[in-house]
């Protein structure tokens, strides 16, 4: 058996964020997180991040817990650890049970000023803060819900030789934008669900682009961290395109070319194939009555058609999974489906997100 990815988190600078998720820091505070599992194991390592951080990151005590029980967490032997500006920590190992679509609970103590935290802005799970050390504490008293989520990059678990390991790779629809929170009904979720076999690890980024930083790096900057690195990784499953269509719209600027699209889907393929990687690419969801002013323009729509029809024809990929097909209207297919909509144009509900799982043919992802 080898270590490999039951939970991922793509994280981004606080100060590369929306405006529907603020940054934040901590001192002498206990940061209590939900992380819903992909995949399982007997064992559990935890990898903690300052990738962003300008500061030290002092982690004084950290704290795992599942339903079969609950551990403290050792960095080489040590309760503390402190991880510098731009690095990761990775926690020893500990004899901690957790089955797959299971919840992990992990409560750490930051007892100095953190400065503002390297963060996951839009997880759809809530985060509890609360003064003091309560790590081993059941409960956190005074507690103040985070809709966000801090420091983690992962969990580790070890896995029987041959596990196929997917990464869905993109944007707010895989990370579960307009699905209900804390409910675990992301589109990545209702996949693994389906699949009962094989687990898809989520890397999607609220915002993110494909061709450009704004929300965390563009896709192309950060594949090497948020897909090769993932252990035992065998497929990415792509999601990119809305944001490179309607964001710029918000400021005033041109949505992306077709070209420049084609050319960075192409990219990515070439990138994956390189390194003995299937990939499957979603089309681009629709988005026409997105509330967000500058966003739905004649001009991005026309873009995302155009990109819609070559990611179907191309043979860039091994193989295509419709999202747009899925989710649109009928009446309107520059549209979500009503019934499917979170309610701002723009992200699914939960129904949405199954219907976006279900657009993948389990034959071609074969984990």
């Amino acid at each position: 058996m080898n270590w490999t990815a039951g939970f991922r988190s793509a994280v981004i600078s606080p100060y590369e964020q929306l405006k529907l998720a603020e940054p934040r820091g901590f001192a002498g505070q206990t940061v209590r997180q939900v992380l819903h599992m992909a995949g399982g194991g007997e064992r559990l390592r935890v990898r903690l991040t300052n990738r962003y951080g300008r500061a030290p990151l002092t982690i004084a005590a950290a704290r795992a817990a599942t339903e079969h029980g609950q551990a403290g967490l050792t960095f080489g032997g040590a309760d503390k650890t402190v991880i510098p500006p731009g690095e990761e920590a990775v926690s020893d190992p500990v004899e901690l049970s957790v089955a797959p679509g299971a919840d992990l609970t992990l409560s750490l103590y930051l007892p100095e000023e953190t400065g503002l935290a390297t963060y996951s802005h839009m997880p759809m799970e809530t985060a509890h803060v609360a003064a003091g050390d309560h790590v081993a504490s059941p409960e956190l008293p005074g507690a103040e819900p985070v809709d966000a989520r801090f420091y983690v990059s992962g969990v580790d678990v070890p896995a029987p030789g041959g596990t196929g390991i997917a990464v869905a790779f993109g944007d707010s629809w895989f990370e579960g934008v307009g699905s209900t929170v804390g409910a675990n009904n992301r589109s990545v979720d209702f996949l693994n669900r389906r699949l009962g076999r094989g687990w898809v690890v989520n890397q999607g980024i609220a915002g993110n682009r494909l061709l450009r930083d704004e929300i965390g790096e563009h896709a192309l900057g950060r594949f090497d961290r948020d897909v090769l690195s993932v252990p035992g990784v065998t497929h990415v499953l792509v999601h990119f395109g809305i944001n490179d269509l309607g964001l710029p719209g918000m400021s005033g600027e041109p949505p992306a070319t077709a070209g420049d699209l084609v050319e960075g889907f192409r990219t990515l393929a070439g990138r994956a194939h390189g390194a003995g990687l299937k990939i499957l690419v979603a089309t681009i969801g629709p988005f026409a009555g997105a509330i967000y002013p500058g966003v739905g323009t004649p001009e991005g729509l026309a873009v995302r058609r155009e990109v819609n029809d070559w990611i179907r024809a191309a043979d860039d990929f091994d193989a295509v999974f419709d999202v747009a097909g899925a989710v649109e209207d009928p009446e309107a297919p520059d549209r979500v489906h009503p019934g499917l909509d979170a309610g701002d144009g723009m992200h699914l509900n939960d129904r949405g997100a199954q219907a976006m799982a279900d657009a993948v043919d389990l034959k071609t992802l074969a984990l």
